[in-house]
């Protein structure tokens, strides 16, 4: 089954620097144990114009789609926001093929709940590849997963995530020893 009632679609390119944040925050959210109508896809550069597409047919209804992209919306490198496709522009959103991604979610829009989380790169290479992300997004991944995870209704507790730190917690803080011994 392609698709479920919630889809989470990580866009963009790892080789190109920031633009590797969707696929990396993907990469987190499939580390944890999320509701069986729950639908994480690596959506890469070229997939999300067709995954957008074929969500119009699908034999399970979407219901929900989160997009996690790179956005420059004139924040800070790391900065998170939420976007509507109202939010985007004619043109203002495309893939690596130039295909305009606006169309296929303003099409989308009016049948699936969509949300766009974007994070304001710092770097992203266009000629060369570039492994990783800069550190400013990197540190952007653990929030935007409790955002994803409170768009869809998932209290995790104290997740760990890639750093072994609380989601939660303040930079710097760890999580500690799994199983503290009791009086800790």
């Amino acid at each position: 089954m392609l698709f479920r009632e919630i889809v989470i679609a990580g866009c963009g390119n790892p080789l190109y620097g920031d633009d590797g944040f969707g696929p990396a925050v993907v990469e987190e959210l499939k580390k944890l144990q999320l509701p069986d109508n729950v639908k994480v896809i690596d959506a890469g550069l070229g997939a999300p114009h067709f995954l957008f597409t074929l969500m119009e047919d699908a034999e399970v209804p979407v219901k929900r789609l989160i997009i996690i992209d790179i956005a420059d919306f004139g924040g800070n490198p790391g900065d998170v926001t939420k976007l509507r496709p109202e939010d985007l522009p004619p043109g203002a959103y495309r893939d690596v093929h130039s295909w305009d991604l606006s169309e296929p979610l303003q099409r989308l829009k009016d049948i699936i709940d969509i949300t766009i989380i974007g994070c304001q790169p710092k770097r992203v290479a266009s000629q060369e590849f570039e492994l990783g992300l800069t550190e400013e997004v990197e540190e952007a991944i653990p929030k935007t997963v409790r955002i994803v995870l409170e768009e869809i209704g998932v209290d995790y507790g104290a997740a760990i995530n890639h750093q072994g730190t609380h989601l939660w917690a303040s930079p710097g803080e760890t999580a500690g020893k799994a199983g503290n011994e009791p009086g800790e």
